[in-house]
């Protein structure tokens, strides 16, 4: 049940006139820039997919992980930290992965994943935003990830300043079935809570 002092806030934010002037001070303000953000909590998704080559390494979560495949990509191809990092830009209303680091640029060639994640929570901050939990899905034929789980929460944790307790990673197979199935490429969801700071 939301508290009644909650639901007033909410009710006065979602005005129309509230909602407009955010919008017009929202367009005026750079990457990692909302001045006006109302004072709630923020909710957003995030989705990535990429398709596995034979002898490339696989990196998921901020670490190796043994396997004969690995993801084509212009970064290192980390699939779960992409989709976490729009996860966040979502929540905030900030763009997305693509637009602040964009695959056509040589700058983020090879690069490691935990530098973009770093760089995303760095605008999450600048918002006065903090990670209050992440949930993320990730769709993977094989190899079994379930071992790797751990290093990869306490990693993304570290990153995000909160408790592994506050990032959870699940696995789950397409039992067979489409691109995944087939053990052509690896899909993440994630999704993030975001507590402003008071």
């Amino acid at each position: 049940m939301i508290k009644t002092d909650q639901a007033d806030r909410l009710g006065s934010v979602c005005s129309l006139r509230g909602t407009q002037q955010q919008q017009r001070n929202n367009a005026d303000s750079g990457p990692g820039e909302r001045p006006d953000l109302p004072s709630l909590p923020r909710v957003g998704n995030g989705y990535d997919v990429h398709a596995f080559a034979v002898g490339l390494p696989f990196i998921l979560g901020g670490i190796k992980l043994d396997h004969t495949k690995g993801c084509i990509a212009h970064s290192d191809g980390d699939c779960l930290i992409h989709a976490l990092c729009d996860a966040m830009l979502g929540a905030l209303a900030l763009g997305d992965i693509g637009f602040h680091f964009p695959d056509t640029s040589e700058e983020f060639r090879g690069i490691d994943s935990k530098i973009l994640l770093e760089r995303t929570y760095a605008m999450v901050r600048k918002a006065r935003y903090r990670l209050g939990n992440a949930d993320c899905t990730v769709c993977l034929q094989a190899p079994r990830i379930a071992k790797y789980i751990p290093r990869m929460k306490e990693v993304l944790a570290g990153i995000l300043d909160v408790a592994p307790e506050c990032i959870s990673i699940k696995a789950t197979t397409t039992e067979h079935l489409g691109f995944v199935g087939r053990e052509e490429g690896i899909a993440v969801y994630a999704t993030v809570l975001l507590w402003p700071e008071v």
